[in-house]
C-alpha cells in the first residue's frame, strides 16, 4: 500500500524585482492532514513585495476543508495587498476551489449602534399603529361574518355555540357568584361605618344597590370572564394556529372566524347578561347578610328600601353593559389567538395580552357608559 503523501506549502526565495514569487503545494490536502497544514501556513512567512505564483499541479488529493484552506491563504495574502495566482490544479480540483469561492461567507458588518430615544419612541409607535390597523381590520371581518350568519341562520353552528355557553356561562357560576357574594358583603361593612355615624343605616341598601347592579356587578362579571374564557379563547385558537389547524381549515374552505370566532362572540353575548343578573342577586344577598349582622335592618326592610331607591333604568343600564363587554373580550381573546406565531411562548404571551388588554377595554367602555349616561342624565 502506498503511503499518503503529507500536505505542504513551500515558498520559494526572493525573486528579482519584477518577478513572482513561486509558492508550490504537494501532497494530499484532505480533511486528515488539515491540522498540521494550517500549523505550518501560521509559521509560514510570506516576502513583503511581489506578485505570488501557487503552483498547485502537485496536489494529488483535494477535499472541502483542503479547498477551504488554499482558498483562505488565497485570500488572507489578497488582504494585504499582494496578486495571487493559483496554476496547475487539476480540472475536478479547480472546479471544488471555485465552489467554495463562489459561497465564501462574508464576515457580519458590525452591530448597529442602539436607536436613539425618539427612534426607540416612533418605533413603538409605529408597531401600536400596526397592530391598531389589524385590529380594527379583525373587527371588521367578524361584523361581516356575523352579520351573514345572521342572515342566514342555517348557517349557524349550534353544537360550538351550546359548548361556549356551558364553559363560559354555567362553569363560570361558581367563582362569579362567589366573589359577587363577597363584594356586597365588603360594601355593606365599608360603609355601615360610616352611615352609622349619621344615623342613616337604612341607606345601606341604597349603597349596595347601586354600587352593585349599576356598576360593580357587570365589570366584575366581565373581569372574571376575560380572565377565564377570553384567556382560554387565546389559548385554543393559538394551540391551533401552532399545528397549523388553522390553514388546514383554510385549505378546505372553512372559515375559521365563522367556525371559532362567531360561536364565541353569540355564547358570550347571551352568556354574559345572565351572569350579571345572577351576579346582581348574589351581591345583594351579601349586602342584606352584612347589613343585618352589623346595622340590625331585616331582609323585609332591606328590600323595601332597595325597591324605593333602586330605578329600573339603573338595573337596564347595568344589563345593558354586559353584551358590550362581551363583544369586546370576545374579540380580543380570538384576535390574541390568531397573532400567534408558531410557539408555545407565543402562545403564552399572547394569552397574557388579550386578558390585559381585555381587562384594559372593558375598564375603559365602562368609563365611558359613565360619562355618557352623566350626559343624559341617566
Amino acid at each position: 500500500m502506498t503511503a499518503k503523501a503529507a500536505a505542504q506549502l513551500t515558498v520559494g526565495p526572493q525573486p528579482d524585482p519584477g518577478t513572482a514569487v513561486e509558492a508550490r503545494c504537494t501532497g494530499e490536502w484532505t480533511v486528515h492532514g488539515i491540522a498540521q497544514l494550517e500549523m505550518q501556513l501560521q509559521r509560514l512567512s510570506w516576502p513583503q513585495r511581489g506578485e505570488i505564483a501557487i503552483d498547485a499541479s502537485a496536489i494529488s488529493a483535494l477535499d472541502t476543508s483542503g479547498a477551504w484552506l488554499l482558498h483562505r491563504t488565497r485570500h488572507a495574502l489578497e488582504q494585504r495587498g499582494r496578486t495571487v495566482r493559483v496554476e496547475g490544479l487539476r480540472p475536478e480540483f479547480s472546479s471544488l476551489l471555485q465552489l467554495i469561492t463562489a459561497h465564501e461567507v462574508t464576515p457580519h458588518a458590525s452591530a448597529p449602534a442602539a436607536p436613539t430615544l425618539l427612534a426607540r419612541i416612533g418605533q413603538k409607535a409605529w408597531i401600536s399603529a400596526l397592530g391598531t390597523v389589524r385590529f380594527l381590520s379583525f373587527i371588521g371581518e367578524s361584523a361581516v361574518v356575523l352579520l351573514r350568519l345572521l342572515a342566514q341562520p342555517h348557517r349557524i353552528r349550534w353544537r360550538p355555540i351550546l359548548h361556549n355557553l356551558q364553559s363560559a356561562g354555567f362553569d363560570a357560576l361558581p367563582i362569579t357568584g362567589l366573589l359577587s357574594f363577597l363584594m356586597g358583603i365588603v360594601i355593606a361593612y365599608q360603609g355601615a361605618g360610616q352611615l352609622q355615624r349619621f344615623g342613616a343605616n337604612i341607606f345601606i341598601a341604597d349603597l349596595v344597590g347601586l354600587a352593585m347592579l349599576r356598576e360593580l356587578s357587570p365589570l366584575l362579571t366581565a373581569i372574571i370572564v376575560a380572565g377565564r374564557s377570553g384567556s382560554a379563547y387565546t389559548a385554543q385558537i393559538g394551540t391551533m394556529k401552532v399545528t397549523e389547524e388553522i390553514d388546514a381549515l383554510r385549505t378546505i374552505g372553512v372559515a375559521p372566524q365563522e367556525l371559532l370566532v362567531a360561536p364565541k362572540m353569540l355564547a358570550l353575548i347571551v352568556v354574559l347578561p345572565l351572569l350579571t343578573v345572577y351576579t346582581d342577586i348574589a351581591g345583594i344577598l351579601g349586602g342584606m347578610i352584612m347589613a343585618r349582622s352589623r346595622l340590625g335592618i331585616s331582609f323585609d326592610v332591606f328590600l323595601d328600601r332597595l325597591e324605593d331607591a333602586i330605578r329600573l333604568s339603573s338595573y337596564l343600564i347595568g344589563i345593558g353593559k354586559a353584551p358590550v363587554f362581551a363583544v369586546i373580550i370576545a374579540l380580543v381573546g380570538c384576535y390574541r389567538g390568531f397573532q400567534v406565531t408558531g410557539s408555545a411562548e407565543s402562545v403564552g404571551r399572547q394569552t397574557t395580552l388579550s386578558v390585559v388588554q381585555s381587562i384594559f377595554f372593558v375598564i375603559v367602555t365602562d368609563a365611558l357608559f359613565s360619562i355618557v349616561f352623566d350626559r343624559l342624565r341617566l
